[in-house]
């Protein structure tokens, strides 16, 4: 077992909205209950991005992103015993949390009332700052740990650890399945993963899109349906038509718009998060007795119910896998919506 800390390399933000830098950081000593991974490969979330330029409000910098890890085990602590070396795991958006609120107790680690540790830009119960994946090696608790099953190839299975959980945990909530009409609302990282997700769960599948423009991939995704709403037809067409929405753009909308789309008791529930405030008429939800609602990620043991939902389906996400020197220009390039569908860091290359 490690009994000290070890540097590793890393890509850094040194300052908000600085470009991303090559650096190293400190990994804390391997403890009792904790396990050394060797990343492999690490997703480039849009969240990333809010962070790293101060979006979602002050950050801790330097700052390492990166919460869609997979990797291999290479050491465990003495107290271990759900990993062994050589092992395929995960981390996602948490290293730790409170673990005795009723949120943990039931396993919604990601709502604990006393605040959870996230994977980067916070600080964990000694008061260091975490580090996330954009680095070559991590250091976490096993209970934050979980297994990548053999049939997800390491590469596509990275992004599931957010992209995946975060549309996943919303879709079984609010009961997707056969007999249920879901709506996508965005075909990007998050989104191109609803639509598979849903698909999968037995809906009936409909983008809500800004054009037409990826028309033919939401279909091969698993869509049945595909609208712009950028043409004002889209909403009187389809309004009283969902049971659901999900909405996983990072941009405001006009939700009294979206929300008239809803059948009577249907939810639209919000996975992405924009950094101004929205508006809303209340009678949107009134009328239809209709929920707008919000989702984060999932708890460990739903993150691990994904990845099994997942391998068992074959739902890997549509990955670009990039080099570490090419992360700034990733970072743009999400903001172009120029990618199909997430950036995939080798960290190799680091």
């Amino acid at each position: 077992m490690t009994t000290q800390t070890t540097t590793v390399p890393a890509y850094a933000a040194p300052a908000a909205k600085a470009p991303l830098e090559r650096t190293t950081i400190p990994r804390r000593a391997v403890g009792e209950h904790d396990v050394l991974i060797d990343i492999k490969y690490a997703g480039i979330c849009h969240s990333d991005i809010h962070q790293a330029r101060d979006g979602w409000g002050e950050g801790i910098f330097p700052m390492v992103p990166g919460h869609e890890i997979a990797g291999v085990v290479t050491e465990v602590g003495t107290g271990v015993t759900r990993f062994a070396v050589g092992d395929r795991v995960g981390v996602g958006c948490m290293v730790d949390s409170c673990r005795v609120c009723d949120n943990c107790k039931a396993g919604l680690q990601q709502y604990c009332t006393n605040g959870n540790v996230l994977t980067y830009n916070a600080l964990d119960k000694n008061g260091e700052p975490t580090y996330g994946g954009y680095s070559t090696h991590i250091v976490v608790d096993e209970a934050f740990t979980v297994r990548i099953p053999d049939g997800l190839s390491l590469d596509v299975a990275a992004p599931l650890l957010c992209a995946g959980i975060t549309t996943y945990s919303p879709l079984r909530h609010w009961n997707a399945g056969p007999g249920k009409k879901v709506a996508v609302v965005g075909l990007g990282g998050l989104g191109h993963m609803a639509v598979k997700i849903a698909s999968a769960l037995g809906a009936e599948v409909t983008v809500l899109s800004q054009s037409l423009r990826k028309k033919d991939d939401g279909l091969s995704l698993g869509a049945q349906h595909y609208y712009a709403t950028s043409d004002d037809a889209t909403f009187e067409a389809l309004a009283g038509t969902f049971d659901l929405i999900v909405s996983t753009v990072s941009a405001p909308l006009p939700l009294d718009r979206f929300l008239g789309m809803l059948k009577t008791d249907g939810a639209m529930v919000n996975v992405g998060a924009p950094e101004e405030p929205v508006s809303l008429n209340l009678f949107s939800l009134i009328g239809g007795r209709r929920t707008l609602a919000g989702s984060g990620i999932g708890g460990i043991p739903e993150t691990q119910e994904m990845l099994d939902f997942c391998a068992e389906h074959g739902l890997g996400a549509e990955i670009e896998l990039i080099r570490a020197d090419q992360i700034n220009e990733a970072y743009e390039r999400v903001l172009r919506s120029d990618v199909r569908y997430r950036f995939v860091i080798d960290t190799a290359t680091i």
